[in-house]
């Protein structure tokens, strides 16, 4: 290694050092010192109300797809716009708002990506973001939420459908999320989370079609309500799931989690997960800025309003720097 980049490498690791203790409280970076118990793992619990409901949420979304040619244009605009709407509720929302504090958001703003929060119904704000910052954490392991290394099913949904690993519970309880509980958004919508699903995944989308230009009920409730919020569902899935087995593997290879390009597409910028994992704080989640990458624009555009502010960066240098010494060689993203 020449002398300039050896002064390269050693400048992007105080960079990045840096960096993680600017935002260590957020406690996303992983923690290598954690170690799984020896012995049996404890019994798979399963779950049968979640089962239940899921495979009817599953079966209900496959006749919205019967339905589908039966629905107006503005119908099917509508169910994009819900999609849209619902997906920037967990990416721009409790992700790396909430999760990762990897910019600031204004109370108005803040407003609505709960009440879009509340549209994509995956748990409320602070319960995602608790079980987000483990994963981040111990990714993984037995503490992690959705650990991938139990399969794509596990990591697709199968976690939903048993009890979680106490070590999961358990760590998710020592995380520090003062941050959280001080954000009145939050935990207004954690009180009111039940109701607000009723009325923001369910009720708005079936209404706003049926009211306004008199599309029937069963297809205003089943393409863009049911059929809407299931696609949502495994999109964001996707990420804990394809993301973390299939891709490549730039910046780290060391760890599971992959670039890919149709959780990229999917989940609306999600899919950069090498990238994310390696630098968790940064806002865009990838170092491509608005390509192929909706809520990275969304953040770009509520920064322009003055909605939004001080979203964080990793600078090329440390991304280059990081890439030579973990990366597997390959520049190429998804």
């Amino acid at each position: 290694m020449t002398e300039t980049e050896t002064r390269t490498l050693h400048e992007g690791t105080q960079q990045i050092r840096g960096a993680v203790a600017e935002t260590s409280s957020v406690e996303d970076v992983f923690d290598d010192s954690y170690k799984e118990k020896a012995g049996p793992k404890p019994p798979t619990m399963l779950v049968w109300r979640n089962i239940i409901l899921m495979s009817i949420l599953h079966g209900a979304a496959l006749y919205g797809l019967v339905l589908l040619p039966s629905a107006s244009v503005a119908t099917l605009a509508w169910s994009v716009v819900c999609y849209f709407i619902s997906a920037l509720g967990v990416t721009a929302g409790a992700h790396r708002l909430w999760s990762h504090r990897s910019y600031k958001a204004s109370f108005p703003l803040r407003v609505f990506l709960a009440l879009a929060n509340s549209m994509a119904f995956q748990n409320d704000i602070f319960e995602w973001a608790r079980d987000h910052r483990v994963h981040h954490k111990y990714s993984e392991t037995d503490a992690d939420p959705h650990n991938a290394t139990r399969g794509f099913f596990f990591a697709h949904v199968g976690w939903l459908m048993v009890r979680k690993h106490p070590d999961v519970i358990e760590k998710g309880k020592k995380l520090e999320l003062s941050d959280l509980k001080a954000d009145e958004v939050v935990m207004f919508q954690k009180r009111h989370y039940k109701l607000s699903v009723v009325l923001l995944c369910f009720g708005v989308p079936t209404f706003v079609p049926w009211y306004f230009w008199g599309e029937s009920l069963s297809v205003a409730y089943f393409v863009p309500g049911l059929l809407r919020y299931a696609v949502m569902l495994n999109a964001t899935w996707l990420v804990n799931s394809a993301a973390h087995i299939w891709g490549n593997r730039p910046y780290d290879k060391t760890i599971n989690p992959r670039e890919n390009l149709i959780v990229v597409l999917s989940a609306i910028g999600e899919g950069f997960h090498n990238y994310h994992h390696t630098f968790p704080f940064d806002y865009a989640t990838s170092e491509f800025g608005i390509k192929l990458n909706f809520t990275t624009a969304f953040i770009n555009t509520m920064c322009f309003l003055g909605l939004a502010k001080d979203p964080k960066k990793v600078s090329k240098e440390v991304i280059a720097a990081r890439m030579h010494r973990t990366g597997e060689g390959s520049n190429k993203s998804g």
